[in-house]
């Protein structure tokens, strides 16, 4: 049973259909209103129903920062040649987002963020280095649509599945898309230095949800909820 999310954001006008579990409440009470996030944050999501909305900055090339590894991890599982080091460096990469694996798979596929960019059509990433990789909320939506649909057996779901809950840096990873109902993996992502930049990209039931924010995880995860509404943030308060 799905529940109808009405996308509000004048700019958008399209309708999302999420799983009726992620709004976990009347669907007559639920909106995605992506005119009620801040614009220090970018939100997305998408739908295996062909369903999509996004705030107005949507599109907005940021900072990658660790959901670069998604891409990075992708390339190398796919087209990697060294085996079992690739396999263990995603794995760590992507449950531990930890930087020194990531830096291992990016000496080996220095071109690996462009390449992943031009397969999957994601029209506003640059790569380069993964640790100065730009993105959109929207690109890293479609990249994880893509895997949810075609190549749902990717280890990057099941590693997103299985997330630590403290990376290797000692981050806490348990705020964001993460704290929504009904999500069952997320990468999260931060900034080590200059400004305070934060990042989460979750996938449930046939949808993802991603949002980047200039700010701290609290603002994040409230502006999550602001896009998603307040009918959810009532169910997870709950649990």
């Amino acid at each position: 049973m799905f529940a109808r999310l009405l996308c509000t954001a004048l700019a958008v006008g399209i309708c999302c259909v999420l799983p009726a579990s992620v709004a976990g409440a009347d669907p007559a009470s639920v909106t995605i209103a992506t005119d009620d996030v801040p614009a220090r944050t970018a939100f997305s999501t998408r739908t295996l129903r062909g369903d999509g909305c996004g705030s107005a900055n949507e599109n907005e090339p940021r900072a990658a920062l660790s959901l670069a590894k998604l891409y990075l991890v992708d390339y190398a599982l796919r087209n990697g040649t060294h085996g079992t080091m690739d396999l263990a460096a995603g794995e760590r990469a992507i449950r531990f987002s930890d930087d020194a694996a990531a830096d291992t798979l990016d000496a080996a596929y220095p071109d690996a963020v462009d390449a992943i960019a031009a397969e999957y059509g994601l029209t506003h990433t640059r790569g380069g280095y993964w640790g100065t990789s730009t993105t959109s909320t929207a690109d890293v939506a479609t990249f994880l649509l893509a895997k949810l649909g075609a190549d749902r057996d990717s280890p990057i779901l099941e590693w997103m599945a299985d997330a630590a809950p403290v990376a290797a840096d000692g981050t806490e990873q348990n705020w964001g898309t993460a704290e929504l109902p009904g999500v069952l993996g997320t990468k999260w992502a931060w900034s080590d230095t200059g400004i305070s930049e934060v990042a989460s990209a979750s996938f449930g039931a046939g949808y993802v949800v991603v949002a980047n924010t200039i700010g701290s995880t609290g603002e994040h995860t409230e502006d999550v909820f602001a896009g998603v509404g307040a009918a959810t943030r009532k169910v997870t308060n709950s649990r």
